[in-house]
């Protein structure tokens, strides 16, 4: 029974991309519909395009290599961008990137646009610069995606462990924006997934109203540097009158 709440929805399918404006206040609800999917996201201030999430920062002021329930989406203002307010998978890969062309052909065959038209295999990092012209932005504005519903992890000699069956099917990620963002998304495998055919994992994005935050908001208290990024968002949301 679709949620009244809901006030857009859109499925993002195998090798599709898509980026918009997103005012603070929602939630962004992402689920998989069937396992294994894996999408890349980029997050921009809507007013400043040159504030991005900025991946060392978050992990680094929150001590952590991965993103989860609570976690701030912080950029590299030092200001929270959005939040992780639900989370039914635990781990949100933040290190492997985004496919690329050739690493696209290298691992499930050649394919273009002038061969195979709009059926020809995409890359995360042309789906970004794709959507980013559209901004008049480009290569240069790229950095590290989130790669939501991916988890990967270091073994004890430093080689980066691809988790294959970490998302199942309907299992969902809720992120709260705390500022008004450019959001950008590719619907591109994980860099480290060893499956040999391009894999087909439509997600679903719902946007909903989200509740007033306060002082006593779980994320907002998740950690001091967690706070102390909330509070540089509320004074630049209070000086801007948003």
């Amino acid at each position: 029974m679709r949620d009244m709440n809901i006030l857009w929805s859109k499925t993002i399918n195998p090798g599709d991309r898509w980026s918009g404006n997103i005012c603070k206040g929602r939630l962004l609800k992402f689920t998989a519909e069937g396992d294994g999917a894996n999408l890349a996201m980029l997050m921009y201030n809507f007013h400043n395009l040159t504030e991005h999430y900025n991946a060392p920062d978050t992990l680094k002021a929150q001590h952590t290599f991965f993103l989860t329930k609570g976690h701030a989406i912080m950029s590299d203002c030092g200001r929270a961008m959005a939040s992780i307010v639900e989370d039914e998978l635990g781990w949100h890969d933040t290190v492997t990137g985004y496919t690329t062309r050739s690493m696209t052909d290298e691992k499930y065959g050649f394919t273009n646009y002038q061969q195979n038209g709009n059926d020809y295999l995409k890359s995360g990092q042309e789906n970004f610069i794709n959507e980013l012209t559209k901004n008049g932005m480009s290569k240069r504005d790229l950095m590290p995606p989130i790669n939501l519903f991916s988890k990967v992890e270091a073994d004890e000699t430093g080689n980066l462990i691809f988790y294959e069956d970490h998302c199942k099917k309907e299992m969902s990620v809720t992120i709260r924006t705390e500022m008004d963002i450019y959001l950008v998304l590719s619907n591109t495998p994980n860099p480290l997934d060893e499956k040999k055919e391009y894999p087909s994992v439509p997600v679903r994005v719902e946007v909903l109203p989200a509740p007033p935050v306060d002082g006593l908001d779980y994320c907002a208290n998740f950690s001091k540097y967690t706070r102390r990024a909330f509070e540089n968002t509320w004074e630049y949301n209070l000086l801007l009158g948003i």
